[in-house]
């Protein structure tokens, strides 16, 4: 079999670049574009990837299209430059690379794969992830260390499931890709898979979220999981479900994707446009977040292909760094540590004069007196605050300089309001003080007087149903029905409502919420907030949208992507309105792939990461569609009339993404794009595989 594979795999080798030998007139090329037919040993090949990549541009360039129902191919707009040219598909292994240029027909041979084992090296992480065993429901509720060893704050088998997915390991990386399958030999020798386990998530600088994610598990039993899992593919053993070829739309997908950045450091998230009005900045740069891997901000220029950098700085040379952060060497890095951030830059958003405003440290976390008890600040009489984590950040490209603000509240994400003050709100992160807030951008800019210009508030439920703020109990006290009751959540994702200027997000947890804040006119003394929670069998809410008629969308760990319409509900306060008053608001739709094989209760191994809403059909598949960052599937997830597109980004295995922008580039041209990364991944929809 193997002699036999080879011998496909040489003869596959050949490849026509003469227009001659194509005789179909639907292929249709100019000068910057290639097209063909790809065909293997079984005829054409419908669903597969043709990928042209160069290095001869002043940074990396790719681009990837669907062959049709018939094999056909067109790939349009290819920047002057050689280009290798190959085929990728399920079911297959990579074609031999075929060198060409722009304004060729190039008819490519696929090679079948020699085997299921060949073939399954280039399945999503979904497939290989979902083989992972899962503790038995009869292990739940835990009984502690002197029980069966299952920490008693796990109730259920889906509380597990919530910190293995994307509240815990996979919150920055997928899990199943060849590099998390597999254990390197660099790590060293090991007396048990589930020692090589606790060693690998020491590595690097993220030892300490990784150490602390499997500390809320059953350690041990989780490091064994994760060894069986490692042994038994190591084994032979291959993912008992395998993935579709691109169908219908799915196949009018064209992939963009550029280099940007360093090999040591990640992309958070980027921005290119304004959220409020995508046709801010048409044809111009990206500018990137990269956490805290460092502070040099990636900016792509996607017309001129060319990527740059702008470093970020700190007001405080005392600010800490994540150099600082302890770790184990690395198998692939060494001893030294790669990253080096002190401002943690976490997420952009782009105004209506194409400035990128960040979250971003600027300080040490220790909090200025303005902030903190005894301060005349209307917020801090209210709720003092001791630290910050992060703050904000602007970035004008006209000038070329930064304007750093120091908040008294953390922050993580940030969305600009369609309100006159263009008020900037921010969420707090995983983690936070119970706050939400807010910088007010009109006023900042009028006075540069960073304390002035923002507030924050904790989050109050209108527990006596009045329909104001009044007197509150503390999270730790009784509900009493004559009082409001304050809250202890943190906004993880933040948007705001364009219907009524609430402001809404997702509280990370188990089973997790989704908040509602409503302003109100001074919101230091008059936000009031709701809480809901999702009905079993959703759980585990990390990033969300709202669409421009008020509903929100949420990536839950559950495998699905929730709808939370507020108007169906019956119940909006009151003494009963704690969470669980309101199932009727939900909708669950299932994401794509399989469940984890051990796991009865409905769901998907998918870990979303994220959900975008595209409110102006960017995209061009209609206005207020949810677009869900399928991280396990190595794709964009989009809902459209019910029904799951799954835009996979086949090239290079592993496609994580964290965020997603929409931007009109040319407002005639019909055709829309996406922005994503670790690299710059443009999506852009024609109307069929063939479309110039």
């Amino acid at each position: 079999m193997v002699a036999a594979g080879i011998a496909l795999f040489l003869a596959a080798g050949q490849a026509s670049l003469s227009a001659q030998q194509v005789t179909d007139p639907a292929i249709r090329i100019g000068d910057k574009d290639l097209g063909g037919v790809v065909t293997s040993a079984n005829g054409p090949e419908a669903g597969v990837w043709v990928i042209a990549e160069t290095t001869g541009l002043p940074t990396k360039f790719a681009k990837i299209v669907v062959t049709d129902d018939r094999g056909r191919y067109v790939m349009p707009d290819l920047p002057k430059a050689n280009y290798s040219v190959w085929v990728r598909g399920y079911g297959l292994v990579d074609s031999p690379k075929i060198k060409t240029a722009p304004g060729k027909i190039v008819n490519l041979n696929a090679v079948i794969a020699p085997s299921p084992a060949a073939a399954a090296e280039y399945y999503p992480a979904i497939h290989w992830y979902s083989m992972l065993k899962i503790p038995d429901k009869s292990l739940f509720p835990g009984t502690g260390p002197s029980g069966n060893g299952m920490p008693e704050t796990l109730k259920s088998q889906a509380a597990w499931l919530n910190i293995v997915k994307t509240t815990g390991c996979m919150s920055c990386h997928a899990l199943g890709t060849k590099g998390t399958r597999t254990v390197p030999k660099e790590l060293g020798t090991f007396k048990s898979s589930a020692e090589a386990w606790q060693r690998r998530i020491m590595s690097g600088q993220a030892m300490l979220q990784m150490v602390t994610v499997i500390g809320r598990l059953d350690t041990e039993r989780a490091l064994k999981l994760y060894g069986d899992w490692t042994d038994r593919i190591a084994a032979g053993e291959l993912p008992f479900s395998q993935p579709s070829r691109p169908q219908g739309v799915e196949r009018n997908v064209v992939l963009t994707l550029w280099d940007w950045s360093h090999p040591t450091a990640y992309l958070h998230d980027l921005v290119g446009t304004d959220r409020r009005n995508p046709t801010i900045n048409p044809n111009g740069k990206f500018y990137g977040s990269a956490e805290e891997s460092t502070d040099y901000v990636p900016i792509l220029d996607p017309a001129r292909n060319t990527a740059s950098e702008v470093k970020h700085p700190v007001r405080d040379p005392k600010t800490p760094s994540s150099k600082a952060a302890g770790m184990a060497p690395s198998p692939y890095w060494g001893e030294k540590p790669i990253w080096d951030s002190q401002t943690s830059n976490h997420n952009p958003m782009m105004d209506e004069k194409g400035r990128a405003w960040f979250t971003a440290r600027v300080r040490p976390p220790a909090n200025p007196d303005f902030c903190k008890k005894g301060s005349a600040h209307p917020s801090a009489k209210i709720f003092p605050l001791e630290n910050a984590n992060r703050h904000l950040s602007m970035y004008d490209p006209k000038t070329g300089k930064f304007t750093l603000i120091s908040t008294c509240f953390p922050t993580h994400h940030l969305i600009f309001a369609e309100d006159a003050n263009h008020t900037l709100w921010t969420s707090a992160g995983v983690t936070g003080p119970g706050v939400v807030g807010w910088l007010n951008r009109k006023m900042f800019e009028e006075t540069g007087d960073e304390e002035k210009s923002q507030g924050w508030a904790p989050f109050i439920l209108d527990t006596n149903g009045n329909g104001k703020r009044d007197e509150y109990v503390e999270p730790n006290q009784p509900v009493d029905p004559q009082k409001d009751k304050r809250v202890v959540v943190n906004l993880y994702s933040v948007a705001v409502n364009p219907v009524d200027g609430s402001v809404w997000g997702t509280s990370l947890g188990f089973p997790g919420h989704v908040v509602r804040v409503m302003p109100g006119s001074n919101p230091n003394e008059t936000a009031l907030a709701e809480i809901y929670e999702p009905p079993f069998p959703g759980y585990g809410p990390r990033g969300g949208d709202i669409d421009r008629n008020g509903v929100f969308w949420a990536s839950l760990a559950s495998g699905h992507l929730a709808s939370f319409d507020r108007s169906r509900c019956k119940v909006l306060n009151g003494p009963t309105a704690t969470g669980q008053h309101c199932p009727e608001g939900w909708t669950l739709h299932l994401f794509p792939g399989p469940q984890f094989k051990d796991v009865t209760d409905p769901g998907s191994a998918e870990a979303s990461y994220y959900t975008w809403v595209d409110q102006f059909d960017t995209f061009g598949l209609g206005r207020n569609v949810p677009i869900a960052t399928g991280n396990m599937n190595e794709s964009l997830l989009v809902l459209v009339d019910g029904k799951f597109l799954n835009l996979r980004v086949p090239y290079p295995v592993g496609y994580f993404t964290k965020w997603v922008d929409g931007r009109i580039d040319d407002p005639s041209a019909g055709e829309g794009g996406k922005e994503n990364r670790p690299k710059v991944v443009r999506f852009q929809l024609r109307p069929d595989p063939l479309a110039r």
